[in-house]
């Protein structure tokens, strides 16, 4: 037994019962969340958590090659956390534990591989610091204090160890010494001129400043943002199962707490995933807000959250009063978000696509607007008569709904009936009211006539889906809509439903089925590319748009999957493959109509669907093609006000296909 042993244990019991106390310190903040269920399908967790965090997954994409040095370090990690192990090991056991011990074959093995790996994580953590100090990109953090100290322990580790086996290299007493490159350089640099005798005096010193430098850096992990080391993991596990997770619904009892207006009423999981945020940035990357110098950063929410968990959780555990608000209106306090962030975000998921932890950033912000809007009646003032118009004429412009028959006057349509009907055609407010959408909506009936489908609408009936108000945080109208329009789908026996608006479909399809809905939800762009798969729509003449470029819906493309369905009906309308921006698929940039934002002014910053156009006119295209009426509008909008109307047109897929089957 090594004479280390009594004093490490002293000095390792006191360092292991400092990190668990400050760990346990932060994780209790996160039990005072709200139950949810985060631990049901272990193998599936498991595997997700081996796959995105061990595996680094989401970290290296072609989106961000950099991410690869991070894969190459955290594979070194790994690597470094066995070898640490090993060198305490023998330390305290030497006559009990040794590489040594191991085959020959094993041995010079595992003792190149530790060498050579503590040298190239230096080279790792160099080249990161470079980028950060001389090419960093906007979204990446300068480097800080704490940083610093972090990856002064880490080298320190490094000096220690090579120390360390350096010392044994020159003594004589490594047989593997041939097979560690780094360690005989240094030995031969630094420890040539040692008496032989003086040697395992400096190999326990070095030891012991390696386990000094390594209890420091478990410590100081617990403290610091750095905790996402031990947190990102578990994070991976308790990510949510399903692509879409609707918003959970609010229980409307005197009494409750209507969405999240304080940090505790966050579920366990949003508590813990501001402990795993890495800062890495990548949510702010690509937030259609923040590239158009609106408030909203979505890395500042989630810090926001944790540093107001951090600031108030003694005073929430004992029921006292917090000292620091989660919202207030211009949030200029660290660990309070500003009103105007939770107003400017889109939903989009951009944020939640590309978070290699998957934080969850949106359903944050829409708990935060329901307590805004159902709590304190506190919105944007815009919002006043859309709620109002929705509540009592179920459409945003207030219309009567015997106008949503309006389309139909020069075509031969039918009322859905149960047993008879095989679709359910949901228009949408949009596809009934809107001038330019109801040009789509008519395509789309011809296109169905055209093949023979089996569909009918509800007309004068038809309610408004409530996709804006829920995502606004207006969710006690939600909820007694859905009630109301899930009722009526089971009294007439809908099974089918085909939807013009990717909002629409998302609704029905995902947030319906908590009040019971159960009906197949098709987007006319899924059905459209079938049919023309089935042969059942007859291509004539030419009416080539000329060059098509085509851009993704949030709702159709991050929320569901949907990207080659629409590309290839175009594809198969057109004899060619529609072009893409430079961010497409399921890096699409927002049109700026998503998540209630449609009906909110846009006074800050570069206008989004600006952005968009200007991307979409970079391909130089004779037509941008879309799925959604939301992003037709506002591409169209977009358009007049670059001057570009009259040299590009927009038009939906159902039109494009429409000009081939049924002519202009």
């Amino acid at each position: 037994m090594s004479p280390n042993l009594i004093p490490f244990l002293i000095v390792g019991i006191f360092a292991l019962a400092l990190f668990a106390w400050n760990a346990y310190r932060r994780f209790r903040l996160v039990a005072l969340g709200r139950p949810e269920d985060r631990f049901s399908n272990f193998g599936k967790r498991l595997w997700n958590m081996l796959f995105y965090a061990v595996g680094q997954r989401r970290v290296a994409t072609r989106s961000y090659l950099f991410g690869l040095n991070h894969l190459i370090f955290h594979g070194f990690f790994w690597v470094i956390i066995i070898a640490s192990l090993m060198v305490l090991l023998e330390g305290l056991f030497p006559a009990y534990i040794s590489l040594a011990y191991l085959s020959t074959g094993a041995y010079y093995t595992l003792s190149c591989i530790f060498d050579i790996v503590w040298a190239l994580m230096v080279v790792s953590i160099i080249v990161a610091m470079s980028r950060r100090a001389f090419f960093r990109p906007g979204y990446v953090l300068p480097i800080k204090s704490d940083a610093m100290i972090t990856l002064s322990m880490i080298f320190l580790m490094v000096v220690s160890f090579y120390g360390l086996k350096a010392a044994g290299v020159a003594g004589g007493t490594v047989a593997a010494a041939g097979y560690m490159p780094v360690s005989g350089f240094v030995a031969s640099v630094f420890m040539s001129g040692i008496p032989q005798q003086s040697l395992p005096a400096y190999a326990n010193t070095f030891w012991w400043l390696f386990v000094i430098a390594l209890f420091a850096f478990m410590n100081y992990l617990a403290v610091t943002k750095h905790m996402h080391i031990v947190t990102a993991i578990p994070n991976c596990f308790f990510k949510s199962l399903d692509k879409v997770t609707p918003q959970p619904r609010e229980e409307f009892k005197k009494g409750n707490a209507f969405g999240v207006g304080r940090v505790d009423q966050f579920g366990w999981k949003g508590l813990f995933d501001s402990l795993a945020c890495t800062d890495c940035g990548r949510c702010s990357d690509v937030c259609p807000a923040t590239a158009t110098g609106k408030v909203l950063n979505p890395r500042l929410v989630i810090a926001d959250i944790k540093y107001n968990l951090l600031k108030n959780g003694a005073a929430l555990r004992t029921g006292d009063k917090v000292a620091l608000p989660l919202i207030d209106e211009k949030g200029e306090k660290d660990g309070t978000v500003p009103e105007e962030a939770i107003w400017d975000c889109m939903t989009c998921r951009a944020c939640m696509e590309v978070c290699p932890v998957f934080i969850e950033h949106v359903p944050k912000i829409v708990d935060m607007r329901r307590n805004l809007v159902e709590t304190h009646a506190n919105f944007p003032e815009e919002l006043l008569l859309f709620f109002e118009n929705i509540e009592q004429r179920s459409n945003p412009w207030g219309i009567a709904p015997a106008d949503r028959t309006k389309w139909t006057e020069d075509l031969d349509v039918k009322p859905f009936k149960a047993g008879k009907t095989e679709y359910l055609f949901y228009v949408g407010c949009f596809g009934s009211f809107d001038a330019r959408s109801r040009k789509v909506t008519v395509d789309i009936a011809r296109i169905l006539n055209a093949a023979g489908v089996s569909w009918g609408i509800l007309g004068k009936e038809e309610p408004c889906c409530g996709d804006s108000m829920r995502q606004l945080g207006n969710e006690f109208i939600f909820d007694r809509m859905v009630r109301d329009n899930v009722s009526m789908f089971k009294e007439k026996g809908v099974r089918k439903v085909i939807t013009q608006c990717p909002h629409c479909y998302n609704i029905l399809k995902h947030d319906y089925r908590q009040y019971g809905a159960d009906f197949e939800v098709i987007h006319h762009t899924e059905l459209i590319s079938d049919l023309l798969d089935e042969g059942r729509l007859e291509l004539k003449g030419d009416a080539a748009p000329g060059k098509v470029v085509f851009h993704d819906s949030c709702y159709l493309g991050r929320y569901n999957d949907v990207y080659s369905p629409p590309r290839h009906a175009v594809a198969l309308a057109t004899g060619v493959a529609p072009a893409e921006m430079e961010r497409n698929r399921s890096r699409s940039f927002c049109c700026g109509a998503g998540g209630g934002r449609m009906w909110l002014e846009e006074d800050v910053g570069e206008r989004i669907n600006i952005a968009r156009v200007s991307e979409a006119l970079e391909e130089k295209p004779q037509t941008i093609c879309v799925s959604c009426p939301y992003c037709l509008t506002m591409f169209e909008d977009g358009l007049k006000d670059k001057g570009a109307d009259e040299d590009v047109q927009v038009l939906d897929v159902a039109e494009i296909v429409a000009r081939r089957v049924v002519g202009e």
